[in-house]
């Protein structure tokens, strides 16, 4: 079962394309209404169809059938494939550019999945939105769900991975652009209560984020969320996110063909 056909069900709840990540995709991919672009890991296609309106052809592939059978009740003026980023199941020189928004960490090594994705590119860019290992590390959920946000930061991979791997799958010129959430971030994945702590306590919001469905337990689960609800009451939460504040939260890679 891919990882995303346990809480795909619900997915769409709490989680929806970002208007401000969705510019920089946006400017980043400098969409062309001529050329066709590809979506990787695309999920239930929130950032597909955003970006599908804003201009060109698009194709979502995504491994998990749960995850694209809820994209396709967005309607087809998306072409939503099944299949593995390993072996994508398109021909050499097919895209104009490509999108891996909040995936790569589930990847189990990325030069392969880079070098297919850059076999079906004709030009453009690639353009990825992730965190980092050393990012995740530095929430300040950290101090509520420590084994958890450990686990997550082991899984993210590291910054100079990202770039190494993009170098070996032969992409010409790589550049990042570094993101903190805002408060008015309108997508719910890991770090979207970064200023709106409360949110944590929400089980829905939990349970359409990777971290707390797939790498929390639940005893931490619930010690956590007991004392991060005291520490709102108490407002002793600020001083835990002030002592975090200065960080970047998340990396946008922009590989060039």
């Amino acid at each position: 079962m891919a990882i995303y056909d346990q809480i795909g069900k619900v997915y769409d709840t709490t989680r929806r394309a970002d208007p401000f990540i969705t510019s920089r995709l946006v400017e980043f991919l400098n969409l062309d209404p001529e050329k066709t672009y590809l979506d990787i890991a695309c999920g239930t296609g929130n950032y597909t169809s955003a970006l599908e309106g804003k201009g060109g052809s698009w194709f979502g592939v995504d491994q998990s059938i749960q995850m694209i059978e809820k994209a396709r009740v967005k309607g087809n003026a998306v072409n939503w494939q099944i299949g593995d980023i390993t072996s994508l199941p398109f021909g050499e020189d097919t895209f104009g550019g490509a999108i891996c928004t909040l995936a790569i960490h589930h990847f189990p090594e990325l030069n392969s999945p880079f070098r297919e994705v850059r076999r079906v590119l004709k030009d453009g860019s690639f353009v990825i939105f992730t965190s980092t290992q050393e990012q995740t590390g530095n929430y300040w959920l950290a101090e509520y769900f420590p084994e958890a946000i450990r686990r997550s930061a082991e899984q993210m991979p590291k910054r100079e991975t990202i770039l190494e791997c993009l170098d070996n799958a032969g992409f010409t010129k790589i550049e990042t652009e570094n993101y903190s959430v805002k408060e008015d971030l309108e997508d719910f994945f890991l770090y979207n209560g970064k200023f709106r702590p409360e949110l944590y306590l929400d089980p829905q919001i939990r349970a359409n984020i990777s971290t707390f469905s797939l790498l929390a337990n639940e005893d931490e689960i619930r010690s956590g969320c007991q004392k991060l609800a005291s520490d709102i009451e108490t407002g002793k939460i600020k001083d835990v996110i002030l002592r975090h504040r200065g960080s970047d939260d998340y990396l946008f890679v922009v590989a060039s063909v």
